[in-house]
């Protein structure tokens, strides 16, 4: 939203003035359109920063067992969650350790559900459809793939626009030898530049961390994110796709077999397991068999088990931990137990590192507590910037108008602007034509129609 009135900027020449108006415009229209959507990424990543919190304070009575002195083997842990929920087993998850429930996910008709047994005695503690799971329907909301793939493509036009709010109010927010409002704020709630000051400074002060925010979330986006990844693997910066240059490849990726991917290998391809001659008659090794070799291999405790499909799938063990280093994928052959592709964070290369580790931040998973208390932080900063930018607009607003800001009196500075906006659109596309609509709505309707232009005024 917009940060100051025409009478507050110091700008002196026509110039300057335009400039000014032209971005502090644009500023305010990007605002009108997400600050909706920033408050719901907001309010919900910062309870999904504490996913694991939550699991084990208000969910514990399904994720917290009492420590015991045997565990019982996967397939009777998986033999107890089919007896109370008869289905066909897609995935077992072992227990982070000893005083963790282990998790089975079950499909049938109805969908799949998770299944929640205690290692140690094999009791059934909790069943929730996966789609009902508190934690997936925050997650899901953020993204707003709860509500399709179309809502989704909206988050990824607010992370552009995020993007171009951050350095447009940078821009706004510049002292120009002004003191008041840089650092410090002004006046009381009563008055608008006591808002104004309150967006302005927040602003500032998180805006490098809102900056960071936005960047890292774009992978997760519906076009963006999937192109990228696609690129990134086709130029070699993603996963190593030489690895699977030895296998048979199935027509499964990663993210169809495994419930929660790491984004580099999410579009990885899922090997086969070898049925010719040596195997035709062989008999899967079976679950237990798969824990161990996994095991063995030296993956992290609390790793997933996707189980094959058809006689021609593969066991495919899976962890993405806090720490990166441990991160994991590894394609076990059913028949033979060998591990056809094993792929793990230190395989990455750089680029495909410094994602891994950014969206790693973004969760707030990579120092710890302090990680988690710096992007709560953020997300709080864009909670207040949002609500201050709300009561500042309200306070401005003429009667009977939305109080856009005026346009700039040079039309010529917007060239500079359009070919800036036409380069960030070619980076984000989305976003691009988001801000292409933005540009002629407020070029083309609002001057060719008089109501519009004066309830925009």
């Amino acid at each position: 939203m917009a940060n100051l009135t025409l009478d507050s900027a110091p700008a002196t020449n026509v110039g300057q003035v335009s400039l000014y108006r032209a971005i502090w415009r644009w500023h305010f229209f990007a605002g009108l359109l997400v600050i909706p959507f920033l408050l719901n990424l907001s309010i919900t990543g910062s309870l999904y920063l504490f996913k694991d919190e939550i699991n084990d304070t208000i969910f514990a009575y399904r994720n917290i067992v009492a420590d015991g002195p045997r565990s019982l083997k996967p397939s009777e842990i998986v033999e107890n969650a089919t007896a109370a929920v008869p289905g066909t087993v897609v995935n077992y998850r072992e227990p982070a350790d000893s005083t963790h429930s282990a998790l089975v996910t079950i499909s049938s008709d109805a969908g799949n559900t998770l299944v929640f047994v205690d290692p140690h005695d094999g009791r059934i503690l909790d069943h929730v459809a996966s789609n009902n799971e508190f934690n997936w329907v925050v997650k899901k909301i953020h993204s707003l793939e709860y509500f399709g793939t179309y809502a989704n493509h909206l988050v990824e036009i607010v992370g552009g626009f995020a993007l171009m709010l951050v350095v447009t109010g940078l821009y706004l927010w510049w002292p120009r030898q002004r003191t008041g409002g840089v650092l410090s704020v002004r006046g009381t709630p009563s008055r608008r530049v006591f808002w104004r000051d309150t967006h302005a400074v927040t602003g500032a002060v998180a805006g490098l961390f809102i900056f960071f925010l936005a960047a890292t979330g774009m992978p997760w986006s519906g076009y963006w994110g999937a192109n990228a990844n696609a690129w990134l693997t086709t130029n070699g910066y993603g996963y190593p796709a030489e690895l699977f240059d030895a296998v048979p490849a199935s027509a499964l990726s990663t993210h169809h077999v495994v419930e929660q991917p790491g984004w580099i290998v999410e579009n990885a391809p899922v090997p086969e397991s070898d049925t010719h001659a040596g195997h035709a008659m062989a008999q899967p090794i079976g679950l237990d068999a798969a824990v161990d070799i996994a095991r063995n291999a030296g993956m992290a405790a609390g790793f997933d088990v996707a189980i094959p499909g058809d006689r021609n799938g593969v066991y495919t063990a899976s962890i993405f931990p806090e720490d990166l280093s441990k991160e994991r994928t590894i394609h076990i052959d059913q028949y033979s137990g060998e591990p056809l592709v094993d792929i793990s964070y230190d395989q990455f290369p750089t680029v495909g590192k410094l994602i891994e580790w950014g969206i790693n931040v973004h969760q707030g998973q990579e120092w710890g507590r302090i990680n988690q208390i710096l992007m709560l932080v953020t997300c709080l900063a864009i909670i207040l910037m949002c609500m201050s930018a709300i009561v500042m607009w309200w306070k401005r607003r003429p009667s009977g108008s939305l109080g856009v800001p005026p346009m700039p009196p040079r039309k010529s500075v917007y060239i500079g602007l359009w070919t800036i906006a036409a380069i960030f659109g070619l980076a984000f596309p989305m976003s691009g034509i988001a801000i292409l609509v933005m540009v002629l709505v407020d070029q083309v309707v609002l001057r060719l129609a008089p109501p519009l232009r004066r309830a925009f005024a």
